[in-house]
């Protein structure tokens, strides 16, 4: 247990079920052989590739006495910032400090959004939520159904009429009627489960963003092994309040997966009743079921025949290499309209795009 403990300290998504794995593996085995202890851990804790140099850094400051030397990573790299911060001790006026030290913050800002969400360090989640609270959603647009009062547009003859029988029959002034244009609805669908987690708290703060610049036309529920909407909790203006109010609705935080199941609920509860209609919807997961993948095959071409767009936004797909291999995300990708990257506060921003220009 004190072994998962520091790998989630490393920063790997080691939940309750990965780690009653592990102790089921480490039972049937010899303990004090270190290589099969390795690898039932790696088999167990691991969850994807990227995790595996963390892994066998922490296992060996674990169960040796010498821990290895660090290796640098692409992410620890030397930024330009650090020798930009450096020109910030030269014998230049006040005026070259205040422009260098302001270049170097618009720098480490341009970095932080394109840093991969779940390698952030606690000061750089702190900014990347303070960046987040000043997202803009300008929402997506659509034709109302009916005619109303415009200043161009065609002719209103019952507006004319009564106009001319208050003038005494003489036609003072023509009226026009035309179509307006309405927020068009956005659904989001949030995959709170345990490999969503590292992802799940900056999603969240995101859907507030949302929330708060259309709170009428946007609803948000979060996905994992049962269905939660939290559109009331996020209309709160507070982020850290809304957070709170969204954590205590939620009971399935960090558990499992079962897209197919809760979709299915949430189109039986509201989107077949009109909540996903003519709606932009957009699902945040990585794409791991542990349901039956063919039942999320059906319940997205579902929501695809009630739905003006249908998203999914994906984590990995922001990684080189990546591809939808997993079952859930090969079922349902046939009937999505995009598959876009949700890693990064710039990607988040693509998103905000995308959903503007449908």
């Amino acid at each position: 247990m004190g072994f998962a403990a520091a790998l989630r300290a490393a920063g790997l998504p080691c939940d309750a079920q990965r780690v009653q794995a592990y102790l089921g593996a480490v039972d049937q085995l010899d303990i004090t052989e270190p290589t099969q202890l390795y690898w039932a851990g790696r088999l167990t804790l691991c969850a994807e590739p990227d995790d595996l140099p963390r892994y066998d850094e922490a296992f060996a400051a674990w169960f040796t006495a010498s821990p290895p030397a660090r290796r640098r990573t692409a992410a620890e790299r030397p930024r330009a910032t650090v020798t930009m911060a450096a020109l910030t001790q030269t014998d230049a006026g006040e005026s070259g400090r205040e422009s260098t030290e302001l270049k170097v913050a618009a720098s480490d800002t341009e970095v932080l959004r394109h840093r991969d969400i779940s390698q952030l360090t606690a000061a750089e989640r702190e900014h990347l939520r303070e960046l987040m609270a000043t997202l803009h959603l300008a929402p997506p647009l659509r034709r109302s159904m009916r005619l109303r009062r415009h200043r161009t547009g065609r002719l209103d003859p019952a507006r004319i009429l009564r106009a001319m029988r208050a003038a005494g029959g003489e036609p003072v002034r023509l009226a026009y009627r035309a179509y307006k244009d309405r927020p068009r609805r956005v659904v989001l669908l949030v995959d709170v489960s345990g490999s969503m987690s590292p992802y799940a708290d900056a999603l969240l703060r995101f859907a507030h963003a949302v929330v708060r610049a259309a709170p009428v036309s946007t609803e948000v529920f979060t996905v994992g092994t049962r269905l939660t909407r939290l559109s009331r909790q996020l209309r709160k203006r507070d982020p850290e309040e809304a957070l709170v109010a969204a954590s205590r609705a939620v009971p399935d935080f960090a558990g499992g997966t079962r897209l197919g199941e809760t979709i299915r609920v949430f189109l039986d509860r509201w989107g077949q009743r009109g909540l996903a209609r003519r709606a932009i919807v957009v699902l945040f997961s990585d794409g791991w079921e542990r349901g039956d993948a063919a039942l999320l095959g059906e319940q997205l071409a579902r929501l695809r025949r009630l739905a003006h767009r249908v998203l999914w936004v994906n984590p990995h797909a922001g990684r080189d290499g990546y591809a939808p291999v997993q079952s859930g995300i090969a079922a349902a990708l046939p009937h999505v309209d995009g598959l876009l990257a949700g890693h990064s506060l710039a990607t988040l921003e693509e998103l905000l795009t995308e959903v503007r220009r449908a």
